[in-house]
């Protein structure tokens, strides 16, 4: 029996698909671990009253998550990315003061989130709608819209079920969906393409990055990125677009990462790394948790969270042993 649940064993199976749900729905790995914390603990109180005649388990919790995130988005503001908050900066301009937590679409460990055992072509396909660029357009739909949208587009459940599900009808799911679709192609998603980590290119590429930053090859670096690429570092609203201007900030002193590593996790169904700096003793700690946009064979974007102590606490500590400069994430 599973104590996080209550103590009833068949609620534990659809833990990692109602947390992939609820971050959708939510943009925070914490508080789509609390969502579903809560989801399971409502539903083993209510099992008694539970009639799979009028709804299947799935659907059931699906109900009561649906419920739960509803309730935590009722105050919340729109979680964002720093290119939604600001305008680029100049590369020479102060990053200024951190934002709130609250502000920040937060990345979340794929193993809380994917399936580890589900179909290559399914899982695909839900890491490529955990990528925080599409996690930050559903934050910019009405709460019930981002629930029709998730379930209907990336969930495939027919419209009839989403309306039983939100106790609607069929026809206000289908409008739903219509102007949900509507807002995220205005909003447009940024640049990027799935993460195939088998894919014998992007492999390639990923490593020529991690080499050329572990060598604090800048030209090198710069090289590998498109000419529109991003970078930015939340909890700070500074941002930077342009392979220039990038450029001019990766040779400014203050903002050198000569003798770092990059280890790599698994996050966002995206490559990602933990990216260590060397101390004054030689031992290396965390500085951020980074991760890669890839399009068109090059890097399209570069996020690096600074917030690694709260961060470590939901990825764990990366592992700092004997590590190669091209060992990339393991194939899913």
């Amino acid at each position: 029996m599973e104590t996080s649940t209550g103590g009833d064993s068949r609620l534990e199976p659809f833990r990692t698909e109602l947390t992939g749900y609820c971050y959708r729905m939510l943009g925070s790995g914490f508080e789509a671990e609390d969502a579903v914390q809560e989801t399971l603990l409502r539903a083993w109180r209510s099992l008694d009253r539970y009639d799979e005649r009028r709804a299947a388990l799935r659907t059931w919790l699906y109900r009561i998550a649906t419920n739960v995130c509803l309730d935590m988005l009722r105050s919340a503001q729109r979680r964002a990315p720093a290119m939604d908050l600001s305008q680029a900066a100049d590369a020479g301009a102060g990053i200024g003061a951190p934002l709130p937590e609250r502000v920040w679409i937060q990345p979340v460990p794929d193993g809380l989130v994917l399936p580890a055992d589900g179909d290559p072509e399914e899982t695909a396909v839900r890491r490529e709608t955990v990528r925080l660029a599409f996690v930050a357009a559903l934050q910019h739909l009405p709460p019930r819209q981002r629930a029709v949208l998730i379930l209907r587009d990336v969930l495939c459940w027919k419209a009839e079920e989403v309306a039983r599900l939100l106790e609607t009808t069929t026809a206000s799911v289908t409008s739903a969906l219509q102007r949900a679709r509507t807002t995220i192609g205005a909003v447009g998603v940024a640049p990027g393409e799935p993460y195939r980590p088998s894919d014998p290119a992007q492999r390639e590429l990923l490593t020529r990055y991690c080499s050329a930053f572990e060598r604090h090859d800048i030209t090198a670096l710069v090289a590998l990125l498109r000419e529109d690429a991003t970078m930015s570092m939340p909890p700070f609203a500074w941002w930077l677009r342009g392979r220039d201007r990038i450029r001019q900030a990766l040779l400014a002193p203050e903002a050198s990462c000569e003798g770092a590593r990059l280890v790599p996790v698994e996050a966002n169904g995206s490559p990602a790394f933990w990216q260590l700096r060397p101390g004054p003793d030689g031992s290396h700690t965390p500085f951020g948790l980074v991760l890669l946009d890839v399009a068109g064979g090059l890097i399209s974007g570069v996020t690096t969270y600074l917030d690694t102590d709260r961060l470590i606490r939901l990825f764990g500590s990366p592992a700092v042993s004997s590590r190669q400069p091209e060992t990339l994430p393991p194939h899913r």
